[in-house]
């Protein structure tokens, strides 16, 4: 993982010594916490995305009632199961659940001791990473990276169990462990021949997701979708909505999407995981926008934005180092 990232590491610091500060970007989304590199809340920036593209979600603090956890959602229109339960701050699928039952969400707040979100499942069939950006002052947006996750399934032949299935799958034999130890009930069932079971609908790589290279649906129709959306986001100019809709042909025609969490300048343009995209390629897509952003953060410092000193980076991700170490005990 450290030699697949160190060309990262130098990347950035190349922008660095050019903007001769070392969070330089910290001042691109100066409303959101390092500018979405670390310790950002995912409830902070829902809160900016207009309330038509973000499902029904509150914020439950640590320590909160469970009686007034209940009465919140009731409040919000949370009132259907499943829901998607996870860290405010957070990041690759840590603690994501999906949550089936009152007791379930009484287990998950009593086992983590975090502040966490509740939020509506929604079961739209196409999810996508979609990563775009403006420049200040402009509400022109461009579309740079979109990626389409085909989450973990299996079909069954009639004979064989899901574990069966799963181990002659490459991908889903990476899972095993995990889902005899979550759902030892589902590994014994047996598919009948032809039906598809979605192993796993939380869209995230370590959960088995494959990220495949839809760029090619990068068009006018569908820029003009998210500049809508984005140019609402004030003081907001780079990230990646994470999000599901029915259909490219459905956004297009309608704008309709739902975002379950927008990523800052952490957010990778993931794309390039696509199994079958070249390697020199990932890096140099990976360039291109460290790329924008330095030239966001240009105009931004030239309209007086600041970014984080060394010392308040320091502070903060000492602080988010030791959030990260409290989930072992939790």
């Amino acid at each position: 993982m450290w030699a697949a990232n160190l060309p990262l590491v130098f990347i950035v610091l190349g922008f660095a010594l050019r903007a001769r500060r070392l969070c330089f970007f910290s001042a691109v989304n100066p409303v959101i916490e390092t500018g979405g590199m670390w310790g950002e809340s995912k409830f902070n920036i829902l809160r900016r995305i207009p309330d038509s593209h973000v499902p029904a979600t509150i914020l439950v603090k640590q320590g909160t009632d469970f009686q007034a956890v209940v009465q919140r959602m009731q409040e919000v229109g949370l009132t259907e199961w499943p829901v998607i339960a996870k860290p405010d701050v957070g990041e690759r699928g840590l603690l994501v659940a999906k949550i089936k039952s009152e007791a379930a969400l009484r287990d998950y707040l009593s086992n983590n001791q975090i502040d966490f979100l509740v939020q509506k499942f929604v079961a739209l069939p196409l999810e996508l990473a979609v990563m775009c950006h403006r420049m200040p002052g402009s509400h022109k947006t461009t579309v740079t990276s979109i990626c389409v996750k085909e989450t973990l399934k299996i079909t069954g032949d009639g004979r064989s169990t899901v574990r069966q299935l799963m181990q002659g799958s490459d991908r889903a034999s990476l899972q095993i462990d995990r889902f005899e130890a979550e759902q030892p009930e589902l590994m014994r069932q047996v598919p009948v021949q032809g039906q598809t079971i979605e192993l796993e609908p939380i869209g995230n790589h370590c959960r088995g997701t494959m990220f495949l290279n839809g760029n090619h649906h990068i068009d006018e129709e569908l820029t003009r979708v998210f500049e809508v959306v984005l140019s609402q986001m004030a003081d907001i100019h780079y990230g990646r909505f994470d999000m599901k809709c029915n259909s490219f042909e459905h956004l297009r025609s309608t704008g309709e999407f739902k975002v379950m969490e927008f990523n800052g300048i952490g957010a990778e343009p993931a794309h390039i995981y696509d199994p079958t995209y070249p390697l020199l390629n990932k890096y140099r897509d990976i360039y291109h926008h460290w790329k924008v952003i330095y030239k966001i953060y240009k105009v931004q410092a030239a309209n007086g934005v600041q970014s984080m000193t060394l010392k308040e980076a320091m502070d903060s991700y000492k602080c988010y180092s030791a959030y990260k170490k409290s989930f072992s005990s939790t």
